[in-house]
């Protein structure tokens, strides 16, 4: 049926790119004539001086311990560590011990854990950020064993991968993030790379392009997926200009870039996909891109308008609230606290846009800016305010430390893969203590039991009704029957923010009034209406901290035993839950109230 709701248009773009797949895997493309490159790499900075600046700092020793782990096949994956014996086996989930056979790509069932494995954990490995990290401490540290570590890991990627077999080859975007790792690792340390390897890795980085131009998910996945794999291919067509093809990659790209630019970033400058995490992502790569290929007047305000967006979220304590999905992956440099990644996007955008309205500060710019431009020092600060984000529905609160993020956004476009049934959701901190938080993701395939609790209603600030999400989920990566949201109203005064919105899903309204007080407390009104008869509402509030159990006041409140939140795709943890849950007619009104920084016992008693 499926098949059928295709447009001629994309059923012919399919089995073109069918035709050319098979075959370009009968017949692999080939470097006829020896091609060399000579580093560094045009637009970008010169490593040499990039390492003579970073000498010295706490992201230098960062870079050397994490090395030292690699170099002895400790992996990083995600917030922690694979240990993968002498010899990497590339197509293996480490987790699971399952490992897929060489057979032809599109053959792979890769969202299939049980017979796959978990592709997030086999693909994090094999976009050889990694590599590039020990190229950029080979740099730092005049390391000769690191180099050889990077040459030994290509040398075995390449023989234990061959074009297009396998699920190293499974996903365009993957491809795009390896060639550009290889990209990296060239221009870091392509002058010290064995004559031997020199003309297989020229081959296959242009396997990867070619696989690329015809693999663009213009239909597949046309978000952060197709944005990725454009900037990779305008990228390399830019910077190996001697290869065949390369100015066609290079348009196409650089056309495709631009048109996302248009499509996923919204007026107000969230990304449409409606989730944070993935909104760094997509901002890292425009910038990338711009650096490669001077922008237009129209390409540079969406960017500040991303910025923009990212730093009103993020907030005072400079931190990613999890809105959304989370794969706990990055464009560049994936190592770190996930929640603090924003900084350095910010870091690079007000280097490269020449604005001083973002804050940041000095070693923020070293895991992306300094790499990326050529001129990147100092530190900015700025003075927040409160926001509202209509296109994105996103009501930003904020008064000295205190930060209040409340989504009544729609569900992203299409299925809305990466929504989560959290609309009205609420978080909360003051300073760095978190109060209310979104649990966040925790896996994608791994567990489909778990996918749909971390993304369902009860794990989310807002209101569950009848035991049922705002929406049906439709496997991992999709929803049926989304809700409709509207917002009512949004007002900003030197004395509190509100916002006034609404959900309507099966039949049911949900309307919110969220009132922050600058003296430093939250109020929360939830107005449920419905069909006749009884239901059972649950008002359901994740907690950051045992000590902010205290901060939250509402009537009939009952603990959850089993809380849980995911700090890091990959790994959850025990975490504090609250719930107030009745079996009542409808309509009906809940009131809770959070205090930021005074006594919790006062807060219901000022609820008007």
């Amino acid at each position: 049926m499926r098949i059928l709701n295709r447009s001629k248009k994309e059923l012919a773009h399919r089995l073109r790119q069918e035709l050319a797949n098979l075959a370009m895997s009968a017949r692999p493309p080939r470097l006829t004539a020896s091609v060399e490159f000579k580093t560094p790499l045009p637009g970008l900075p010169n490593p040499s001086e990039v390492a003579g600046r970073l000498r010295g700092t706490a992201f230098a020793e960062d870079l050397r311990r994490r090395a030292a782990e690699i170099l002895a096949h400790r992996m990083p994956l995600f917030d922690a560590s694979i240990d993968a014996g002498p010899e990497i086996h590339w197509r293996r989930d480490e987790w699971s011990g399952k490992e897929t056979s060489l057979v032809y790509f599109r053959r792979i069932p890769y969202l299939n854990a049980a017979a796959a494995g978990d592709h997030k954990v086999i693909w994090e490995i094999n976009r050889h950020q990694h590599l590039v990290l020990l190229a950029q401490a080979a740099l730092l540290e005049d390391s000769d064993a690191l180099l050889q570590e990077v040459w030994r890991q290509l040398e075995s990627w390449i023989a234990a991968n061959p074009f297009h077999r396998g699920i190293n080859w499974a996903s365009a975007l993957e491809v795009a993030f390896r060639a550009l790792s290889w990209t990296w690792i060239f221009h870091l340390a392509g002058d010290r790379m064995p004559s031997g390897l020199r003309p297989r890795f020229f081959e296959g980085l242009y396997r990867h392009g070619r696989h690329l131009a015809v693999n663009l998910s213009f239909y597949f996945s046309p978000n952060t997926h197709l944005l990725g794999e454009a900037v990779a291919l305008h990228a390399l067509g830019s910077l190996f200009p001697h290869f065949p093809h390369a100015r066609r990659w290079k348009e196409l790209g650089r056309r495709t870039v631009e048109e996302q630019m248009k499509r996923q970033v919204r007026s107000d400058g969230g990304h449409f996909e409606q989730s944070t995490y993935y909104h760094v992502y997509a901002l890292d790569m425009f910038l990338f891109h711009a650096i490669l290929s001077p922008p237009s007047d129209e390409y540079r305000d969406g960017l500040a308008r991303m910025a923009d967006y990212l730093n009103a979220v993020m907030g005072p304590s400079r931190r990613l609230p999890s809105i959304g999905d989370d794969d706990g992956g990055r464009f560049f440099y994936p190592f770190g606290p996930r929640d603090q990644y924003g900084r350095a996007s910010l870091a690079a955008c007000s280097t490269f846009l020449g604005r001083s309205d973002w804050t940041y500060e000095a070693e923020d710019l070293y895991p992306i800016a300094s790499w990326w431009l050529r001129a990147a020092e100092g530190g900015v600060r700025c003075a927040w305010k409160s926001r509202f984000f209509a296109d994105t529905g996103i009501a930003v609160m904020i008064s000295g430390f205190h930060h209040v993020v409340m989504d009544a956004g729609p569900f992203g476009p299409w299925s809305a893969g990466h929504s989560h049934s959290d609309t009205l959701s609420v978080v909360a901190r003051s300073g760095d203590e978190e109060i209310l938080i979104d649990p966040g993701t925790f896996t994608y395939t791994g567990d489909t039991s778990w996918r749909d609790r971390f993304r369902g209603s009860a794990f989310h600030n807002t209101i569950r009704i009848d035991g049922a999400n705002q929406a049906k989920a439709s496997g991992p990566f999709g929803w049926k029957d989304l809700p409709q949201t509207r917002v009512h109203s949004w007002t900003s005064t030197a004395e509190y923010d509100e916002l006034d919105a609404e959900v309507r899903f099966r039949g049911f309204l949900h309307r919110r009034r969220v009132r922050f007080l600058k003296s430093g407390e939250l109020q929360i009104f939830d107005d449920v209406e419905g069909p006749p008869g009884e239901h059972e509402i649950e008002q359901w509030w994740h907690l950051g901290s045992e000590a902010a159990r205290s901060r939250l006041v509402a009537q009939d409140l009952v603990e959850i035993p089993e809380g849980w939140r995911s700090p890091v795709f990959g790994r959850k943890v025990r975490a504090p839950v609250l719930c107030v849950r009745r079996r009542t007619t409808l309509p009906c009104r809940l009131v809770a109230s959070v205090a930021l920084d005074r006594d919790p016992r006062r807060a219901l008693a000022n609820v008007e």
